[in-house]
């Protein structure tokens, strides 16, 4: 694992959850258009330990938003995801990635477009890859037309300035690409576990 995805683990912005606080944590990265309504959605669902935005994937360092706005820096607006596996599983969060993206559009996600808004999912751990490659594939059956979501290990991330984070909470109405219907949905969705 890279530096950067070590700072990101220390990161001071962890909310410890009473309830779950001792148990094993995983990460994972999501790009899905702007940041700010990517971040509420995922801080929605059960399981998920904390959030923080930033920017994913590019060649330059300490990039500032203003920098990364230019699209000029190869870096994409990215949500990183903290959880915790006994509760919400990677599958499953892939899986509500999905619902909150048009998985068939090339850097645009609703009024937003740049490279800097493509989509992808960036893992640090290379066990995760099968489960993301089987969502991906089963994804794709949905779909004629190819997906155009990035399938890649994190090269880099860099946390976005403070006014980003949490931004929908700070500013209620603030712009979304996302329905809030999605936010409901998300609070909502429950997985389904198996029990023998």
């Amino acid at each position: 694992m890279n530096s950067m995805a070590e700072e990101a683990k220390e990161s001071p912005r962890l909310r410890k959850n009473n309830n779950f606080h001792q148990n094993p944590t995983k990460d994972i990265y999501f790009a899905g258009g702007c940041f700010w309504g990517t971040e509420h959605y995922f801080k929605q669902i059960e399981g998920v330990a904390m959030t923080e935005v930033g920017f994913a994937n590019g060649h330059t360092e300490n990039p500032t938003y203003k920098e990364v706005y230019t699209d000029q820096t190869g870096f994409v607006e990215t949500v990183f995801v903290r959880f915790y596996p006994d509760v919400v599983s990677l599958e499953f969060l892939l899986r509500m990635f999905f619902k909150a993206i048009d998985p068939t559009s090339l850097n645009k996600q609703g009024h937003d477009e740049g490279t800097r808004y493509r989509t992808g999912v960036y893992y640090t751990n290379a066990e995760d890859l099968p489960v993301i490659e089987r969502v991906f594939a089963e994804e794709q059956q949905n779909y004629e037309q190819p997906l155009c979501v990035e399938k890649l290990p994190l090269q880099n991330f860099y946390t976005a300035e403070e006014y980003h984070q949490d931004y929908l909470d700070k500013n209620p109405d603030g712009y979304c690409h996302l329905p809030l219907s999605l936010f409901e949905f998300a609070r909502k969705a429950k997985e389904k576990k198996e029990h023998g």
